[in-house]
């Protein structure tokens, strides 16, 4: 398994190479209009060509992996774009029509299914934008003390903007505008910031303990965050009472959403080619890829072949990235992280991975994560094992923001629990730690005794896997001089 995850084909030099020793016993097709290069730029596929079935899939294949990320979103947008007005879907999910923000008032509920591993330690926003329509304009209100960001992504999950506590962001209203939009910047917006694809995301993340008073002491701020159509702008802030929006239905079931269907990428792919203009050195591929589905769209044959490559994709590249211990950086007791979230550029295999995995990371500067499936003698987390993860005295993770653990089941959300407890961290005043200063926490199934009860992160009779995030990392972390403690059995 782990020899098939090396996904040589994502290193996409060029899929040129591939037509060597690939061009026999396939249907002749003829290509769509040749692309003229740019002056210095090597000519590309030539219209005519014979293209053989094997060459189709092999293309379908890594296009399939390429494209993953980027039809994630869009199929998001198309989710949303039908919505009257923002809402909570399935009564948990924040959602909204597109280029509209909805906030949540408290935690995000176990029950939801449309982002992995989401958090116990701030309250959600979402807006998926379309800069095709019209810029957004983003209000950031003035949060004193309580640390917040606003993830702002474009359609590969790349950060475009900075807007956070990290940042000295001030209170102000902020433009999300598409790369070619021409348009004058109105009177009273503070920073405009550009998307270099059709769609975007953007998530506020607003911290809050998990106190009674401080639930209660964030709903102020909340109800001033904001995003809507430039068009909506007056220069004033416009508040939102979020406990009187509309629930729509949501999603059901254990797992989360299949926002990619492999079927219907050889119909997807060409509106992703369009929605996201290459970066620098992608426009080689983009010409490979159209030339393939120009061939596609004029033989049956090489279409069925292409898509029964994308099935085969999804189950042998996509499927097995849910899985955090075959990505990323391997660290002590079997941690792994990675450090180029919202900022992947060409690293397509991470990129893919963490999309597959836990969508919309923050660049690192603004969270670090650390991904755990095993304990420390290597054997998978499950609950029918008890464990330990204890930090050592002045070890806990080093942030200007917050820490946490998180426990996700097997399916990569929240274990229904009586306490309710999903996480443990910088929001849990009650923790408890030891006579040497160090501080311990419980992951088992049944309760432990109960004076480490405050310390107990409760976890399913399956396995279930660890998260710890660092928000605003202090650069013992972003160095890599402070890795997590493993994760001991209790024998």
């Amino acid at each position: 398994m782990l020899t098939r995850l090396a996904l040589p084909t994502l290193a996409l030099p060029t899929l040129a190479l591939l037509a060597m020793g690939l061009l026999a016993n396939g249907t002749a097709v003829t290509l769509g209009q040749e692309t003229k290069p740019a002056a210095g730029t090597p000519p590309g596929p030539v219209p005519g060509t014979r293209m053989t079935e094997a060459y189709v899939q092999q293309v379908a294949r890594t296009a399939h992996a390429w494209a993953w990320p980027m039809m994630n979103i869009q199929a998001r947008h198309a989710a949303y774009a039908p919505l009257p007005a923002p809402g909570l879907a399935g009564g948990v999910l924040p959602v909204a029509p597109p280029n509209h923000l909805c906030m949540l008032r408290d935690y995000i509920e176990p029950t939801e299914r449309a982002v992995a591993c989401p958090n116990q330690d701030v309250v959600y926003g979402q807006c998926v934008a379309d800069f095709s329509k019209e810029p957004v304009v983003v209000q950031v209100p003035d949060f004193g003390d309580r640390f917040w960001v606003y993830q702002v992504v474009d359609q590969r999950t790349d950060s475009y903007a900075a807007l956070g506590k990290m940042y000295g962001t001030r209170p102000g209203f902020y433009l999300l505008a598409g790369a070619d939009w021409k348009g004058p910047v109105p009177e009273g917006i503070t920073a405009t910031f550009r998307c270099p694809t059709r769609h975007g995301c953007l998530f506020p993340r607003v911290f809050q303990s998990d106190e009674p008073e401080d639930k209660k002491a964030v709903q102020e701020v909340l109800s001033r965050v904001n995003a809507y159509p430039l068009s909506k702008f007056n220069g004033k802030v416009q508040p939102m009472d979020w406990s009187k929006v509309p629930e729509f239905p949501g999603a059901k079931g254990n797992a989360e959403v299949k926002w990619v269907i492999p079927e219907k990428t050889v119909d997807v792919l060409p509106e992703i080619l369009d929605q996201v203009p290459p970066m620098a050195g992608e426009e080689a591929m983009y010409a490979q890829f159209r030339a393939v589905l120009a061939a596609v769209k004029a033989d049956a044959k090489l279409k069925e072949a292409f898509t029964k490559a994308a099935v085969e994709a999804e189950r042998e590249i996509v499927t097995p990235l849910f899985q955090f211990r075959h990505y990323g950086l391997p660290l002590s007791g079997n941690w792994t992280t990675q450090n180029n979230g919202a900022r992947f550029g060409t690293d397509y295999y991470t990129r893919l991975a963490v999309a597959k995995s836990n969508i919309f990371v923050n660049l690192q500067t603004e969270t670090k994560y650390f991904y755990q499936d095993l304990d420390a003698g290597g054997e998978r987390l499950n609950g029918a094992k008890k464990y330990t993860v204890t930090f050592p005295k002045g070890q806990l993770p080093p942030v200007k923001g917050f820490w946490s653990l998180t426990l996700y089941n097997e399916h990569h959300f929240f274990h229904p629990n009586d306490l309710k407890r999903y996480s443990l961290g910088t929001k849990n005043k009650g923790l408890k730690t030891n006579s040497d200063g160090s501080l311990t926490l419980y992951v088992q199934a049944d309760p432990p005794d109960e004076d480490k009860r405050t310390n107990w992160l409760p976890a399913p009779n399956a396995d279930f896997s660890l998260y710890i995030r660092c928000y605003w990392p202090d650069a013992a972390i972003t160095e890599g001089k402070w890795t997590p403690p493993a994760v001991e059995r209790v024998e």
